[in-house]
């Protein structure tokens, strides 16, 4: 029996050709999702597991981000001009009087004020004179009266007594002897007790007891009535050298104390007196109002006192009333155009005529101030956005000439060639030599 041949397998073992069902397309499908799936990871794994990889990413995006800012967030301009000045110079005399409240610029009064301070100083100084000093001896005599017939006898205040060893005495006041009692050819005489000092003074006269004549009644016949005796020694008679206080004393007293206490017066003036206000030389004075020492020259004294009181007074105006009338002229002098240079303004004050006291004074003042073309910032600003350097040169020569001494121009960042075109970030400063 001959074999039969296939030219392709029975449909029992051959593969279906033709539209797969579904489990084979789900099962396709899954397994090439999980592929891709698979193959994403790995990538992942591959950028995310490099730290350096993540580093250079976060460098590279800050950089962008910087980069954007600085290029349009951060260019901008510095014009620094410097404009020409001018100096306007002036004389004027004003008048700063205490009776006024407000500055009057028209009649150039402006108001001052009055100070005062009142010192006193006292001090001690040593006496430089010299002296000697002696102690009068002194003592009690009873003096005697057998002047016959019995008659009292008077004395006046200053009646010398001698003593036998020839030292005198003297009686510091009225003397009246009582009369002697007479009975018969018996004479008692009157008696009485004085006290008298030596003339001069010194040891000497520290005598013994002693007899008195009365030198003042010699040559008459009471000359030998009258006697005087004492009991006891004469005694507190001494001699030594002290000090004296001299007319020179005093008088250098006095200027040594007036220059002390006129400084301390004008110091304390002074302290009253705060920066804001102008104080001339002339504008202050002091006076003694009292100057004197309790002791008199000629005083035996090793020291004295003295004492001074001194007043100090002066007139003040405000520094700033005189600039804001110096500001105010220079202002309605200067040439149409021009702007007043701030803080520049130099007074002097030549001369014055200061009445204290009266609380006014004359002040010739010389005056300056420098002043400059006007200058708008904001519109110069405004025609400067987007000019490079040059133009923005050009601009200002053109709008200024010769006004202008000096101009620099910069931009930032460094790759900035003109001025932006946000006037925020374009600045111009006035820079003035």
């Amino acid at each position: 029996m001959a074999r039969k041949i296939y030219d392709i397998k029975p449909p029992k073992t051959a593969k279906k050709v033709g539209k797969p069902d579904a489990t084979m397309i789900v099962s396709r499908t899954l397994g090439g999702e999980a592929r891709k799936n698979t193959r994403k990871k790995k990538e992942r794994r591959s950028i995310f597991g490099n730290p350096w990889a993540v580093i250079s990413i976060s460098i590279l995006t800050l950089l962008v981000i910087v980069g954007v800012y600085l290029f349009f967030k951060l260019p901008k301009a510095d014009i620094v001009i410097w404009p020409k000045v001018d100096t306007l110079s002036f004389s004027q005399t004003i008048t700063a009087d205490k009776s006024v409240a407000v500055s009057d610029f028209v009649k150039f009064i402006i108001p001052a004020q009055y100070f005062e301070a009142t010192k006193t100083n006292s001090q001690d100084f040593p006496a430089t004179g010299n002296a000697s000093n002696e102690g009068r001896a002194t003592g009690t005599i009873t003096i005697y009266n057998k002047y016959d017939p019995p008659t009292p006898v008077n004395f006046k205040t200053g009646t010398h007594f001698m003593s036998d060893s020839g030292k005198l005495f003297v009686a510091s006041q009225k003397i009246v002897v009582p009369a002697a009692k007479k009975s018969g050819s018996k004479i008692t005489p009157g008696s009485v007790q004085v006290e008298i000092q030596a003339v001069e003074g010194g040891s000497d006269y520290n005598i013994a007891p002693s007899n008195f004549s009365v030198p003042g009644l010699k040559g008459t016949s009471y000359y030998y009535s009258i006697n005087a005796v004492s009991t006891s020694a004469m005694t507190g008679g001494y001699a030594g050298k002290v000090k004296k206080v001299t007319d020179d004393d005093i008088q250098q007293a006095k200027d040594v104390l007036v220059k002390k206490t006129t400084s301390d017066a004008m110091a304390d003036l002074k302290s009253q007196i705060s920066s804001e206000y102008i104080l001339l030389d002339n504008a202050a004075l002091s006076s003694v109002v009292e100057a004197l020492s309790p002791t008199k020259p000629g005083t035996v004294a090793e020291s004295f006192s003295y004492q001074v009181t001194v007043k100090a007074s002066a007139l003040v105006f405000k520094k700033s009333e005189v600039e804001e009338l110096v500001k105010n002229y220079v202002t309605s002098q200067m040439p149409e155009g021009k702007t007043l240079l701030a803080n520049s303004s130099q007074i002097s004050y030549p001369s014055s005529t200061i009445d204290i006291s009266g609380g006014k004074a004359t002040l010739n003042l010389d005056f300056s101030s420098g002043v400059y073309q006007n200058m708008d910032k904001n519109s110069m600003t405004l025609s400067m956005l987007g000019q490079n350097a040059s133009q923005i040169e050009e601009k200002i020569k053109n709008s200024f000439g010769d006004q202008v001494s000096k101009v620099t121009i910069s931009f930032w960042p460094f790759w900035v060639t003109s001025a932006p075109n946000n006037q925020k970030v374009v600045n111009i400063e006035l820079k003035f030599q």
